[in-house]
């Protein structure tokens, strides 16, 4: 029986497949290793997979994350020093129904017969993790999690009062489905910022607060995050940083049904309505670009285009395309009512495509056509910041 297996063992030699990459093996069993580390807050296990890192457990053990995993997408380089490109996918606790997903480069060198991380750094254009500028510091809200580095934490708190009051708002205008929550990230600068979002902090000066995530989400979607920028949202009024954070939050509940269908007008709009929804604000106070405009003889005569919608455009140009798009949400709202206008939202992003799904929308919704919908909302923007 012995000498039998013995021959098919041999017989199969030819024709057996490569063997599974052991130095592949190796290196998931490391970031495995470096993954449980990071669950079980085991600073011991964490350094034992690697000795020069980007961040410590301390910078994120505030978090309270329910998963932490890598996936080794690829390894390149020989010898004793490698590289390995993989994808991160953590979970918050609570607040994630599925992981976010980040890609990262780690570099990894043999020392003694193993294999330890000794560079972690996200890949090309990737955004860096908020704990890697510094200590995280987290604020548990009644609808939200706001996490913040270099921040007092009396001032993150002031961050989750007003996210508490953003969610029910959205909530109130767009209806329970979606989570009823958010997750509020607050680097320590503007450069933060742009660390966070993988592009020049220069793109974003004036913005006041971003946010992530992938358009369209089935369910399986990366959760969002509102990314604030602490130097602009700073010189806010109560009023203005209230209206900023129920904007982001209704980009939150909407992500699901807005596509690339949707025109930046009506996702922008439609996060502008619901932020001043009950702001008590007038149009002239919300829309004073576009009031200038109209005062001038200037007024936009065609809804904006998604390219007036660019951080780096004209700062005038930016602020009349949002006042644009929020007076044409307002007036669906006001002339047809909120239930049509979150139908119109919905139908817009149910197309297939960009081309016809806002004429299709404002015809099986509103029942009017696109030439006849831009004519009454060029009267409306007239209406409400002319002279009167």
């Amino acid at each position: 029986m012995a000498l039998g297996a013995l021959l098919l063992g041999l017989a199969g030699c030819d024709t057996a497949p490569a063997p599974v990459d052991a130095r592949r093996a190796a290196v998931q069993r490391v970031l495995d290793r470096r993954a449980d580390a990071v669950l079980d807050g085991d600073g011991a296990a964490y350094r034992a997979t690697g000795g020069a890192d980007p961040y410590l457990l301390t910078d994120l053990a505030a978090i309270p994350f329910a998963s932490w995993a890598y996936r080794l997408d690829g390894l390149s380089g020989s010898g004793s020093r490698i590289t390995a490109d993989a994808e991160l996918r953590y979970r918050v606790e609570g607040y994630d129904k599925v992981p976010v997903v980040t890609r990262r480069t780690l570099t990894l060198k043999r020392t003694d017969g193993r294999w330890r991380v000794v560079g972690d750094e996200p890949a090309d254009r990737s955004g860096r993790q908020l704990w890697e500028q510094g200590e995280v510091t987290a604020v548990r809200g009644e609808h939200s999690l706001v996490l913040g580095v270099g921040q007092q934490e009396n001032v993150l708190r002031g961050y989750s009062r007003l996210a508490d009051r953003a969610v029910p708002a959205v909530t109130d205008s767009w209806g329970k489905e979606w989570a009823g929550q958010v997750v509020v990230l607050v680097p320590g600068s503007l450069d933060g910022m742009g660390e966070l979002l993988g592009s020049p902090a220069s793109g974003y000066r004036g913005i006041a607060a971003v946010t992530t995530g992938e358009a369209g989400g089935s369910g399986a979607a990366p959760a969002d995050r509102v990314i604030i920028n602490p130097e602009a949202y700073g010189v806010l009024g109560t009023v203005g940083k209230q209206v900023v954070l129920t904007h982001e939050t209704a980009h939150v509940a909407t992500r699901a049904v807005t596509t690339a269908a949707t025109p930046l007008w009506l996702s922008e709009g439609y996060a502008d309505w619901t932020g001043y929804r009950k702001a008590g604000r007038t149009p002239g106070q919300a829309a004073p670009e576009l009031q200038r405009a109209v005062r001038a003889g200037t007024a936009p005569q065609q809804l904006p285009e998604d390219g007036d919608f660019g951080f780096s455009s004209d700062p005038a140009r930016l602020a009349r395309a949002y006042e644009s798009g929020w007076l044409a949400c307002r007036m669906i709202a006001d002339r047809w009512g909120e239930d049509r206008l979150n139908a119109f939202y919905r139908a817009v992003g149910g197309h297939t495509q960009r081309s016809g799904a806002v004429e299709g929308a404002l015809q099986s919704i509103l029942g009017i056509g696109e030439q006849d919908f831009t004519a009454r909302w060029r009267t409306y923007v007239q209406e409400q910041l002319g002279d009167g």
